[in-house]
C-alpha cells in the first residue's frame, strides 16, 4: 500500500478542523470521476472527518496511511456525478442551545470533537465522545434522550448527527457553529 499513486496529492498538513474537508471538498470539485487523492494532514481528528465526509458525499474512503506525525488519507470522486453531500436537518445555533441550558431542560450535549479539544475547553456537564469512537460508543447514549451535538465548527457534528439518527436516534439536533463561537460557560478537565 505504500506505493499509492494519487492523481491529486493536497496539502492539509499544519490545519485543524474544519480545514482538512474544507480543503477536500474544493479539490475534490475539481477531479475526474474515479481519480484518486491522497490528502496529507496532521489533525488527528481528520481521520475520522475524511472517511465521514467521503460516506456522506458519496466518494469512496480508501484508508489512511500513517506515516509518523503525517496521516496520509485516499479518497476516490464518486463515478456517479449525482453525489450530494447530506446534511442533517435538525439545527440549532450557540444562542438557542444556552437558552436550553439555561433553562435546565432535559437535554444531552454530546461533544464529538477529540479528547485534548474537550479537555481544555468544554460545556458543562457534556458527554464526550470524539466522532472517530461514535460506533463503537453508541450504546453509551438513550435513544429517546433528545441529544445537542456539538463540535468546533458543525461539520463533525453534522456526520455525527447524521451517523446517530440512521442508527434510530429520533431527537437529534445539529449545534452550529459550535464550540468555535461559544462564548457561555465552559469548563476544563484539570
Amino acid at each position: 500500500m505504500e506505493n499509492i499513486i494519487a492523481n491529486i496529492i493536497l496539502d492539509a498538513k499544519g490545519l485543524a478542523c474544519p480545514m482538512p474537508i474544507v480543503k477536500t471538498k474544493k479539490t475534490m470539485n475539481t477531479m475526474d470521476p474515479g481519480q484518486v487523492m491522497e490528502v496529507q494532514a496532521t489533525d488527528k481528528g481528520s481521520k475520522a472527518d475524511i472517511k465521514a465526509w467521503a460516506e456522506s458525499s458519496g466518494h469512496q474512503y480508501l484508508g489512511t496511511l500513517e506515516e509518523g506525525a503525517i496521516l496520509r488519507h485516499f479518497l476516490r470522486k464518486a463515478s456517479n456525478e449525482d453525489a450530494v453531500e447530506k446534511k442533517h436537518p435538525y439545527v440549532i445555533n450557540n444562542e438557542e442551545l444556552e437558552e436550553k441550558l439555561n433553562r435546565n431542560e432535559n437535554i444531552v450535549v454530546l461533544d464529538v470533537r477529540e479528547a485534548a479539544e474537550y479537555a481544555f475547553r468544554h460545556i458543562p456537564n457534556s458527554i464526550t465522545i470524539p466522532l472517530g469512537e461514535l460506533e463503537e460508543r453508541m450504546n453509551e447514549l438513550n435513544k429517546e434522550d433528545e441529544i445537542y451535538v456539538i463540535c468546533r465548527s458543525g461539520n463533525r457534528s453534522d456526520l455525527a448527527a447524521q451517523r446517530l439518527s440512521k442508527n434510530g436516534f429520533a431527537k437529534v439536533i445539529n449545534v452550529v457553529p459550535g464550540m468555535n463561537e461559544w462564548s457561555s460557560k465552559t469548563e476544563k478537565i484539570f
